[in-house]
């Protein structure tokens, strides 16, 4: 009897372990899948899709998430998009908002490698929090090419006027294609356009898998650099060459920012807040662009003239 009875929870124990594993790799499997579903969901057949990210502070009432929503919303040609964009919310809260709109396709993203320090409040241009922030990105979107799927990424900071897509005019050996501050023309002339990732669309294969394992991978030896300033760096060095990523550098015409606003408004699919530093003085230039592009599109203006960015200007003082 007393075997029997030492034996019993011998085997409780057993069984529990076993079944408690199996239920880890339950879960493990499905916080693997999620990420897919989620994908799955917002692309077009052909795998792609549009992403974008936020925190709290980017989600707040009348700030960046509401701007980037009523631009799609109010667009040409954009509304259509809006079941194929991504929101990837980077904490609980801004998870939330994001699914307080009606419409919206919303992903939490988890922390990973014990990387839970909080990132909701506003990360001013180049602190700490912002290049955290900036790299925690870079390797979910790295993630997302792993997974096969191609993708438009855009912060929230972007108005889009009109549907980008017909006028990135992609040509099948073209992977990647991203936005500047300044355009000189000279669209492989990645040494003389500043290129910035505030807009890009990067097809997924082996190639493009590289350059963004590359780029996260150089994380650890660029202490106090961006994800931004440490792309062009390496390109600079020959890193699209190298990696065999055929990339072209986007015509502020079509897609222009505060720091060089496109000579011709009537052709822009987006405006990018770039040269600004608070999320403020974006919201206010931001809003007055998405006004006059509004009476343009309503036909209540004959002409589309971009108003003064004199908040984001005032912002640097």
């Amino acid at each position: 009897m007393s075997m029997s009875v030492i034996a019993r929870p011998e085997h409780c124990t057993m069984s529990r372990v076993v079944a408690l594993s199996a239920v880890c790799l339950v879960v493990l499997a499905f916080a693997l899948d999620d990420l897919e579903v989620a994908l799955s969901g917002a692309a077009y057949a052909n795998k792609t899709l549009i992403l974008t990210v936020l925190n709290k502070a980017y989600a707040e009432e009348d700030g960046l998430l509401d701007l980037f929503v009523e631009s799609l919303r109010r667009g040409e040609g954009t509304a259509q998009l809006i079941d194929h964009v991504l929101f990837v919310a980077m904490d609980a809260p801004a998870f939330q908002r994001c699914r307080s709109f009606s419409g919206v396709r919303c992903y939490r993203l988890r922390p990973v490698d014990g990387q839970g320090d909080d990132l909701s409040s506003e990360q001013l241009y180049m602190s700490d929090g912002f290049i955290r922030m900036m790299w925690r990105r870079i390797r979910f979107l790295g993630d997302v090419l792993k997974h096969g799927y191609s993708f438009i990424f855009t912060d929230l900071d972007v108005m889009w006027l009109r549907n980008p897509f017909p006028k990135l005019h992609r040509r099948a050996d073209e992977d990647f294609l991203i936005s500047c501050d300044k355009f000189n023309r000279r669209p492989r002339d990645y040494a003389g356009n500043e290129l910035n990732t505030g807009f890009f669309f990067v097809a997924s294969n082996n190639r493009t898998v590289a350059l963004f394992d590359e780029w996260h991978g150089a994380r650890n030896a660029s202490a106090g650099m961006k994800e931004q300033d440490v792309l062009n760096q390496m390109v600079r060095r020959g890193a699209f060459q190298r990696l065999g990523v055929g990339a072209r550098v986007l015509d502020t015409a079509r897609f222009s920012g505060f720091c060089q606003d496109s000579r011709d408004a009537a052709q822009v699919a987006t405006v990018h807040a770039n040269c600004c530093l608070t999320q403020r003085a974006k919201v206010a230039d931001l809003r007055a662009v998405l006004g006059a592009a509004t009476e343009r599109l309503n036909g209540t203006a004959t002409d589309l003239r971009w108003p003064a960015h004199s908040e984001c200007a005032k912002s640097w003082t």
